[in-house]
């Protein structure tokens, strides 16, 4: 059942279609995917470089079914407009073992296609200094003259794997563009040279800041002269590297990207060092497949009158709905919404992306996973809803604070 009730909303996050402009090969099984994204829509699609873009196509399931397929791509270049008021996103798709997505966007993508493209989300961001969000958001309009911009000056590090260098690309850019005296230090981890996304890309930065930007390219399955930099990244090496390579007392702040076991060696080793929690950025790759909820529908749930529910009421758009949840489904919230409102934002269904982020108003839940709110959003009552479930008979989230 739904009811409407007015309220005061804010943007959120919304599919448009887009056209892809261009596809460009990156390595053997990875792609740099450019959308036009069209001056009356270009509002839409502002961003601050690190966050992302979920991605909505429909493919055939394994019985040749159409089966609608949605995936999150972080954004791989500093944000740009051009005279006539466009813009556009890249985002980079590396082909996963298995992946219906990135293996069909390898394969087949191509310019001209058309693909539902969700409006750019996420906190992967930097927030250093007491202007740092401002100076971000400045950049759409400035990024053709970065000595426009007025950041403070700061020593980043970044530590990413695979395809954890798409959103890092973006924010070192920026953050080098911001200021002359800023010094960024990247720790790139591959299987080897070929497996290495933008490299050259990389190297360009590197010769337009060769004093103050420090690749360190290590990989895991190729020979490197450095010791150090040969081998996959453990705790030794980590420690190895955090006291010889990089200055690691000196950093006003960290980015860390790819899968979970080398994220969480990362978080754990600074906290270790005395790192601040606050002064470190991370984000997951997102693993498994989103099949909960199943599409824009969500999954199927048996409802029997006889037996208990939750009640849950969610607002979202200024309309306020409600839904009955059977106890012994232990459905997640996001997935009972979904039974009665199809637009309901979500993307990665994994507890990684932070899209379907909720405010809990009344009631309580318990979450199941959670790599995408930080602290400070969590006392402040926010939740995961593809994660959470309700722990009392009524429960009250709001999509639009």
């Amino acid at each position: 059942m739904t009811t409407e009730t007015q309220t005061a909303s804010r943007r959120r996050a919304s599919f448009h279609n887009l056209t892809v402009s261009e596809v460009r090969r990156l390595t053997d099984d990875a792609i740099e995917v450019t959308f036009g994204v069209p001056a009356e829509l270009a509002g839409q699609y502002d961003y601050l470089p690190g966050q992302y873009v979920a991605l909505r196509t429909t493919l055939p399931d394994e019985q040749g079914e159409p089966h609608e397929v949605r995936r999150s791509y972080s954004i791989c270049a500093e944000p740009r407009s051009f005279e006539d008021g466009s813009s556009e996103i890249r985002v980079a798709i590396k082909k996963d073992l298995g992946g219906l997505f990135s293996t069909w966007a390898n394969a087949e993508l191509k310019a001209g296609d058309v693909l539902d493209v969700m409006s750019p989300q996420g906190a992967f961001i930097s927030r250093h200094g007491k202007d740092g969000a401002a100076v971000q958001h400045n950049v759409m309009n400035s990024m053709n003259h970065p000595e426009e911009l007025a950041g403070e000056p700061g020593n980043f590090v970044a530590i990413a794997a695979g395809s954890g260098i798409t959103p890092v690309i973006a924010i070192a850019r920026t953050l080098l563009a911001a200021n002359p005296e800023t010094t960024f230090d990247l720790v790139y981890a591959n299987k080897a040279a070929m497996d290495v996304m933008f490299l050259e890309e990389l190297a360009d930065l590197k010769d337009k800041y060769p004093s103050r930007l420090a690749l360190h390219h290590v990989l895991s399955r190729e020979q490197r002269i450095a010791p150090l930099m040969t081998g996959r990244i453990d705790s030794e090496k980590l420690q190895a590297l955090l006291s010889s390579a990089i200055r690691a007392e000196d950093v006003d702040e960290w980015f860390l990207c790819g899968p979970f076991e080398l994220v969480q060696l990362c978080r754990d080793t600074l906290a270790a060092r005395g790192v601040e929690p606050e002064h470190v950025r991370f984000e997951l790759f997102t693993t498994g497949r989103p099949d909960r909820p199943e599409g824009n529908a969500g999954r199927p749930v048996v409802e029997d009158e006889s037996q208990d529910t939750y009640k849950i009421t969610f607002t979202l758009d200024g309309l306020t709905g409600d839904v009955a949840s059977p106890t012994h489904a232990r459905e997640s919230i996001l997935n009972a919404a979904l039974r009665v409102r199809p637009d309901v934002p979500f993307a990665c269904a994994g507890g990684v992306c932070g899209t379907c982020r909720a405010k809990l108003i009344t009631g309580t839940v318990t979450m199941d996973e959670n790599y995408a709110l930080e602290q400070d959003e969590l006392d402040k009552g926010y939740v995961l809803t593809c994660q959470s479930h309700p722990t009392s008979e009524e429960v009250t989230v709001d999509f639009d604070v």
